[in-house]
This record gives C-alpha cells, sequence and structure tokens, in this order.
C-alpha cells in the first residue's frame, strides 16, 4: 500500500491524496537497490508486464507497482489465465486462488506495537462478518500464522511513501504468508490510528487471497497522474470478476492508493469476495 504526494506532515502523504497500493514510489534506497538486479531480472519483470519504474529488490522479492511482492517464483511460474476487460475498472482476481475450502488462515503478529495487533483483530472481524468460506483467527501465542505480519521502517522520498505490501497467493492454494508493514512516523504518525491500520492490514490480506487493484488498468483513477499506468495482466493474471462495476469504484477497498482514513469492504467489495469465497 502507499500514500501519494508527502509534504512534511508525519502521516502517509500529502494533505489531499493517500495512495492505497502495496508499495511507495521513489525512495533513494530503490534507486540503489534497482542497480543491484540483474538484467535477466528486469528484463523478465518487465515482460510480465509490469513496470520496472520505481522497481525495489527487498529480501522477500521484488515490490513493484506500488505494493505488490513478485517473488522469484512468481517471475518463472508459467501464466494459466487470462487477461480479460483490462480497460473497465472492476474487482479484479489473480489465477491462482486460496483453494481447500473451508479454510481457517491463522494470522500472526511479530515484533510490532499493540496498536499494529489491535488492527490486525479489526481486519479478522471485518472478513469473519462476511460469512464466507474463509475464516481468520489469531495464531496461537508463540507460533507464526498462515499470514505473518512484519514491520519495515522506510521514510518517503518523491512524493511517496510505502504503507504496506504483500504478495499472491501460491500456486498451490495457500495465501501468501507475509505482510511488511512500514513503521517509520512518516506513514502513520507517531500514535497510528487503528482503523487506518486495519484497511491497510484489510487491503494487504486482500493481495494475500487473490485480489488485485480495483484500478489496476489505471491506477491514476486513485493515485493521481503520477501513478498513471496499467499494471499488467503478467503471469499472475489480472481475470475480472463478474458482477462488479465496469465504472470507477471510488470506494473500494482494493484501489491501488490510499485515502488516508478509514476504508472498508463496499457493495461491490462484497460482490467480488463472495464470488470467491461464499
Amino acid at each position: 500500500m502507499k500514500t501519494s504526494n508527502f509534504l512534511s506532515m508525519a502521516a502517509l502523504c500529502l494533505l489531499f491524496t493517500t495512495l492505497y497500493s502495496c508499495k511507495s514510489n521513489n525512495t533513494e534506497s530503490e534507486v540503489q537497490n534497482k542497480t543491484d538486479i540483474s538484467a535477466d531480472k528486469l528484463a523478465k519483470i518487465k515482460s510480465l508486464g509490469f513496470s520496472t519504474d520505481n522497481l525495489r529488490k527487498i529480501d522477500e522479492g521484488y515490490l513493484v507497482e506500488g505494493d505488490i511482492l513478485l517473488t522469484d517464483d512468481n517471475l518463472t511460474e508459467n501464466a494459466k489465465g487470462a487477461n480479460l476487460n483490462i480497460a473497465e475498472t472492476e474487482q479484479y482476481r489473480t489465477t491462482n486462488i486460496v483453494t481447500s475450502l473451508p479454510r481457517v488462515i491463522t494470522i500472526s503478529v511479530t515484533n510490532l506495537p499493540q496498536v499494529y495487533s489491535d488492527a490486525v483483530n479489526t481486519m479478522i472481524s471485518r472478513y469473519n462478518s462476511l460469512g464466507l468460506r474463509i475464516t481468520f483467527q489469531r495464531a496461537a501465542a508463540g507460533t507464526t500464522g498462515n499470514i505473518n505480519v512484519v514491520g519495515f521502517n522506510e521514510g518517503p522520498s518523491g512524493g511517496f511513501i510505502t504503507l504496506g505490501s504483500a504478495g499472491f497467493p501460491t500456486s498451490s492454494g495457500n495465501p501468501y504468508n507475509q505482510i511488511r508493514m512500514n513503521t517509520n512516523a512518516a506513514a502513520y504518525g507517531t500514535n497510528p490510528n487503528l482503523l487506518y491500520l486495519a484497511s491497510v492490514i484489510q487491503h494487504e490480506v486482500g493481495h494475500c487471497i487473490g485480489f488485485r487493484h480495483t484500478d489496476y488498468m489505471n491506477r491514476a483513477f486513485s493515485c493521481g497522474a503520477s501513478g498513471a499506468g496499467n499494471e499488467g495482466a503478467s503471469n499472475v493474471g489480472a481475470i475480472r470478476i463478474p458482477g462488479t462495476p465496469s465504472g470507477p469504484d471510488s470506494a473500494s477497498f482494493m484501489l491501488a492508493c490510499s485515502n488516508g482514513g478509514n476504508r472498508t469492504f463496499n457493495a461491490n467489495d462484497v460482490i467480488a469476495i463472495n464470488y470467491l469465497y461464499k
């Protein structure tokens, strides 16, 4: 997840707009990290339809398009799905989704302040209230869940800051196993708002279970002109979910960029989630 147009305040971004994509733009470390990526990897990422602008190498893989984490497995996996209706603004899923339903997905929080743990509990309540065939619960104390929420500390640069990041489900039908949340004061301030954190984590869990950005075909819808561009179907897929709207959906929890506040499921999001998991 990302925010845009950072000024000097210790929140996500500018006073006007925040971005909701799992990654941030143009940090100094991104420029340095990109030089550590081989030409073959850059070519592969570009061939999959992802922009290499502001590409970052992190321990878990490659951070592209604001908040999307591509692993080495993603880069080598053959495409199995289609790219549908890319000119419209609708809910999209990846080729891989969580399988073996009904299923309980456990969530753990590692080395983060209490407010992050409380935000995870709020996120769990939001998903579980939908009555899906996937449910979420906290992992037992001292254990690592199917999804582990961890922290990283990175400041803003180039008008953007990363709020959080996550990847997509595996080819074996498991959710992506980690969400990274930015603990830098410029992301959420020195006293993070519980509902805002819960909204970002809710968005990142959406990626973990197979949702792409609602405005993946043109991120300018939520990110402004500087975020314009189609994220590309790539080998992870960008499959439109039937029943979701063909026009812009300004309240979707899976918009690429955050509005800086509390954003949860709207009616169209519920249609999309029910289609996959109810």
